[in-house]
C-alpha cells in the first residue's frame, strides 16, 4: 500500500539524513515504489520519469546538468520537473542546491529534501527503508515451522499442543522459525513470508518447562530466520458430536493478508501422534501440488466401476 510523503519523513530522515528544503505543503503526496528512482533527462522538465509514485533522486550528473543549461531555460526546466508525477525527491551527497529548484518545488507543493548520503547509498538505503515501510504485514499467534521445505502454520487454542507438536518436528529434523509471536510479511500478491519477533527469535514456551531456545539445544541447523507460508493446520480438542472430514476432499483455506492459503482441521485427542499427522499431511500436500490427489483418485474410481456394474 502506498504511504505518505509526511510518514516517509518521519520514519527515514534519521537513516537517510534527510532535511526538508521545500514543498512541506505536499507532505500527503503518496510514494507507491520501494525503489528510488534516479532522475536522469527527467531533470530537463522534457520528460517524466517513465514510474510515478517513486521517490527521485538528484545526484550529481542531474544537478550538474542543470546547471550547465542556459539560465533562460533553467526556471522553466525546474518548474517542469517538479509539475511531474513525483511524490517527492531528494538530493544526494549534500550538494549545494540550486535556488530555482527550491522556488519551483514549494510553487508546485513538491516536498525536496537533501541528504548528506552518497548518490548510489542512497538509493539503496530509501530502497531498504521503503521496502519495510511499503509491505502489508500482521501478526498472529501460533507455530511456525519449516516441515520439507514447506512452512506450515500451525494455529489452535492455546494449551491445544502447537509447542509440543513442533518440538517433535524438530527432533525429526525439521527447521524451527516463530513461536507464539508470527510477523507474516506480504511479499507478493501471493507469497506471505513468516518470521519470529526479535525479542522472542528462536525461543519457545513449553509448559512445565518454561521457556527454550530451540538453537541453544538443537544446533544452527534446526532453525531459519523467516519461511514462506504454504500450509495451515488447526489443531483442536477432539468433539465427538463434530463430523470431521474422512475422506479428504473438503477444501478449506484461510485467509491472510488476502491471500488464501489451502488448510486442514486435525482433532486432537490423546494417543494420536501430532508430529506424525502433520509430516503425512504436507507429504501429502506436495503431492496434490505435482497434481495427485489420493483422495478424489480413489472415489473416482469407486465411481467407475459403479457405473460399471450398473451397465454390466
Amino acid at each position: 500500500m502506498p504511504i505518505s510523503v509526511a510518514r516517509f519523513r518521519e520514519e527515514c530522515s534519521v537513516p537517510l539524513r534527510l532535511t526538508l528544503l521545500a514543498g512541506e505543503g505536499g507532505a500527503g503526496r503518496e510514494i507507491a515504489g520501494s525503489r528510488a528512482q534516479e532522475a536522469g533527462l527527467a531533470v530537463t522538465g522534457e520528460v517524466f520519469p517513465p514510474q510515478g509514485g517513486r521517490v527521485q533522486i538528484l545526484g550529481e550528473t542531474e544537478i550538474s546538468y542543470f546547471r550547465r543549461q542556459a539560465p533562460a531555460r533553467q526556471g522553466e526546466s525546474a518548474d517542469r520537473f517538479f509539475a511531474g508525477p513525483l511524490p517527492c525527491a531528494v538530493v544526494s551527497a549534500s550538494q549545494p542546491v540550486p535556488e530555482l529548484f527550491v522556488e519551483a518545488a514549494e510553487r508546485r507543493g513538491v516536498p525536496l529534501f537533501s541528504s548528506a548520503l552518497p548518490t548510489s547509498e542512497l538509493v539503496e538505503e530509501v530502497h531498504r527503508q521503503l521496502s519495510g515501510l511499503l509491505t502489508e504485514t500482521t501478526t498472529i499467534h501460533g507455530v511456525l515451522i519449516d516441515v520439507l521445505g514447506v512452512g506450515v502454520l500451525l494455529l489452535g487454542k492455546s494449551g491445544v499442543g502447537k509447542s509440543e507438536c513442533a518440538i517433535d518436528l524438530i527432533l525429526r529434523g525439521h527447521r524451527f522459525v516463530a513461536d507464539d509471536v508470527i510477523h507474516i510479511d506480504k511479499l507478493g500478491p501471493a507469497t506471505l513470508v513468516g518470521r519470529g519477533d526479535d525479542k522472542t527469535r528462536h525461543h519457545m514456551e513449553i509448559r512445565g518447562l518454561g521457556i527454550i531456545s530451540i538453537q541453544d539445544l538443537f544446533g544452527l541447523t534446526a532453525t531459519t530466520q523467516r519461511k514462506k507460508v504454504e500450509l495451515v493446520i488447526r489443531l483442536e480438542g477432539w468433539d465427538a458430536g463434530k463430523e470431521y472430514d474422512r475422506l479428504g476432499l473438503e477444501d478449506r483455506t484461510t485467509g491472510i493478508l488476502g491471500v488464501e492459503l489451502p488448510t486442514l482441521l486435525i482433532p486432537v485427542s490423546p494417543g494420536r501422534n501430532l508430529a506424525t499427522i502433520v509430516e503425512v499431511a504436507v507429504r501429502n500436500h506436495l503431492l496434490k501440488l505435482q497434481g495427485v490427489h489420493s483422495a478424489k483418485e480413489l472415489v473416482d474410481r469407486q465411481d467407475r466401476r459403479a457405473v460399471e456394474r450398473k451397465g454390466s
